[in-house]
């Protein structure tokens, strides 16, 4: 497949997860899941400019590519319930693949936003996509906390990188997420405590954004928490798929902080 690549294979799993990477990530970052995640056949999605699909030229606009990526997911005659993880700018992503779907007639079990602020939140803005230089990008990938900082003082990885990093942070800063019709599906927020650039008020507003059921949940760590604690019960929980730790319908947030100023973010 173009768009996804199945971390493990795994045809008799009972679902079937799709995983959305951050801004200028990769489906390497997901390489792990399938391992833990014995319940589901975890499909990574790859965009283009990096990985596997290193030759081709990045996207420019979410939303389109979104609906490419939805097209590749109604081809296969795989009648498993179906559910989406999005981290960061895959939240987005994830978001506006579940509306191509649902519009198509196919059924999102559950999405999963994490790290993202909601959509209704994005003001398309071509000023602060102008700004996404070399200097701004290394000032927010240190903030992060998502790279490690002595690979950004190699020259060879950062013009290796940075073209699509770059590339995805200007995609974002363009998308308008507007006054869509709300989801179907049930949909569940996740962020750091310590995220830098998600508040708690901003994770709350994902509720906003669908007509089944929603919950939201606070992990520790900052923006990239899952690196080192992937929200694996969470999921299990709330799809019914593995053991339960009584997560499920129930907000484990503290009260939502004062959302600060917008600004774009992998």
């Amino acid at each position: 497949m173009l768009w996804t690549q199945i971390v493990e294979p795994r045809p008799f799993a009972g679902w079937r997860l799709v995983c959305f990477p951050h801004a200028g990530g990769s489906p390497y970052f997901f390489r792990d899941w399938g391992g833990a995640l014995p319940w589901a056949e975890v499909h990574a999605v790859c965009y283009p400019g990096r990985a596997e699909r290193f030759g081709e030229p990045c996207a420019t606009d979410l939303t389109a590519m979104a609906r490419e990526i939805a097209v590749e997911l109604l081809a296969p005659d795989d009648d498993r319930p179906l559910a989406l993880f999005g981290h960061s700018m895959g939240a987005t992503v994830a978001y506006e693949v579940t509306r191509a779907l649902e519009a198509a007639g196919r059924t999102v079990r559950h999405l999963f936003a994490s790290g993202a602020r909601a959509p209704q939140s994005h003001v398309p803005d071509s000023a602060a996509a102008a700004t996404w230089d070399e200097a701004a990008i290394t000032r927010t990938l240190v903030e992060l906390g998502g790279t490690e900082p002595e690979l950004l003082r190699n020259r060879a990885f950062v013009e290796l990188v940075l073209p699509y990093i770059g590339a995805d942070f200007r995609m974002l800063a363009a998308y308008g997420g507007g006054s869509a019709r709300p989801l179907a599906c049930p949909l569940t927020a996740l962020v750091g405590a310590d995220d830098p650039r998600v508040t708690a008020a901003q994770t709350a507003a994902w509720g906003e954004v669908t007509r089944g059921a929603f919950a939201r949940h606070t992990l520790p760590g900052g923006h990239f928490y899952l690196e080192q604690a992937p929200p694996h019960e969470v999921l299990a929980t709330v799809l019914g798929a593995g053991a339960s730790s009584g997560l499920t319908g129930r907000d484990t947030s503290p009260p939502a902080r004062t959302p600060g100023p917008a600004t774009a973010c992998g």
